[in-house]
């Protein structure tokens, strides 16, 4: 199957492969080159979808209110429940309001940096003795679960249970052929995480301790408070915004540091510059690489005009490595001068792995502090760390992307 490409009078292109092939999901990145220079704006039939791939354009769509994020309450309603990424106007104002200061300042500082060490800490010391590890599947995968687990307060003895729960959701946000099997996993998963979490939210608002259930059942914002519904909802999407990201990220930027010895040296001697190294990777491998909006009106973009009512896929990945923003797109460089990293973990960020304007990712102060706490102790846990003989660290996923596994050697430590 081929994809098709709108017309615009004057734009002839020779046949595209299908966005969900099996060619594409090998190599995304060669994919979006072709798309950014000959269909900036696709027609994905099979999806039902306009794909829009250069930076420009993507900044328009996600900060524009005219493109809205009214579909999700099709597509992910069914799984995480009504959350703030479908909300907007008002309503999006006050929830945003009620969870953000959660996420910010010295409260978050104070309560929760601990919390984050104390899980790096824990899982290091699993490993540090056997001189090797999969940092994806003994580590990413499993630090930033425990530590909204953590964060939230609930018993840390559950903690495989939330893993388990992460995977299905993340499984279920990548469903864009919205394959039967995988909508009900995620129904399944909805009503497990329910079963269990109800409870516990009505006992802290009897019963407020210091973490971060107790601050969301207690939250005001302009008359209003998160009922038992919102923080369950919000607790499922947390665990996504605030797992995913960090859990893709960190194998990635060690891939990517491993790949450029320079800048590994270069980290080892200056931690401060891990948010660099992250800014870079989200850039140029951002683990969340299409998200999509819905057009409440008619819309011209670069190659042609996406109709009202249409659904738009933004491809980050592609508008990440567009040249018209960023030089030499293709490669990785922490030093890089077109890539903001004091900007690069708000929603004025040059790159675009958190989304933009008023929907840009809650998850990104909470992926910043696990990574820059956590790249620093692995380093220091495995100064003389290398790729385990015969391991080629490949990237999978379309809609999420990383590694499934980074086997590391080192020189082991007590």
């Amino acid at each position: 199957m081929e994809d098709t490409v709108q017309s615009t009078g004057t734009l002839s292109v020779p046949p595209l492969p299908d966005f969900l092939s099996a060619e594409v999901a090998a190599d995304p990145y060669a994919y979006y080159r072709n798309l950014r220079e000959q269909a900036p704006l696709l027609w994905h039939e099979a999806s039902g979808t306009y794909l829009v791939s250069r930076h420009d354009d993507l900044v328009r769509v996600l900060r524009d209110p005219a493109f809205t994020t009214d579909h999700y309450a099709q597509s992910m309603e069914p799984v995480y429940g009504r959350t703030i990424i479908q909300m907007n106007g008002h309503e999006h104002a006050v929830r945003r309001a009620l969870v953000t200061p959660a996420f910010k300042g010295s409260l978050f500082q104070e309560r929760y940096a601990t919390v984050i060490e104390r899980t790096a800490r824990t899982l290091i010391d699993g490993f540090r003795h056997r001189g090797s590890v999969d940092v994806v599947t003994e580590f990413a995968r499993v630090f930033p679960v425990d530590v909204i687990c953590r964060m939230l307060g609930f018993d840390h003895a559950d903690a495989p249970k939330f893993r388990t729960w992460y995977r299905a959701i993340v499984t279920c946000f990548g469903n864009l052929t919205g394959d039967p099997e995988i909508a009900a996993l995620g129904v399944r998963t909805r009503a497990e995480m329910t079963d269990y979490m109800v409870p516990i939210i009505e006992d802290r608002r009897r019963n407020p301790r210091e973490d971060l259930l107790s601050d969301l059942c207690v939250a005001t914002a302009d008359g209003e408070a998160m009922d038992t519904e919102d923080i369950r909802a919000f607790t499922a999407l947390l665990l996504v915004a605030g797992g995913e990201t960090t859990d893709k990220a960190l194998g990635l930027v060690f891939r990517n540091l491993l790949a450029h010895p320079d800048q590994l040296d270069a980290v080892r001697r200056n931690p401060g510059l891990v948010g660099a190294a992250l800014a870079e990777t989200l850039r140029l491998t951002p683990p969340v690489q299409v998200i999509q909006r819905l057009a409440s009106a008619e819309a011209k973009l670069s190659g042609g005009t996406v109709p009202a009512g249409s659904l738009v896929t933004c491809l980050i990945a592609s508008a990440n490595r567009d040249p018209r923003k960023f030089a030499d797109p293709e490669r990785f460089d922490i030093f890089r001068a077109d890539l903001a990293v004091k900007k690069a973990f708000t929603a004025a960020s040059d790159h675009l792995a958190f989304s933009l304007g008023r929907h840009f990712c809650l998850g990104a102060a909470l992926s910043l502090a696990e990574v820059s706490t956590a790249v620093p102790m692995l380093l220091d846990a495995m100064p003389d760390m290398r790729l385990a003989p015969g391991a080629e660290p490949t990237e999978e996923g379309l809609f999420v992307r990383g590694l499934d596994t980074l086997p590391l050697e080192f020189t082991a430590r007590e």
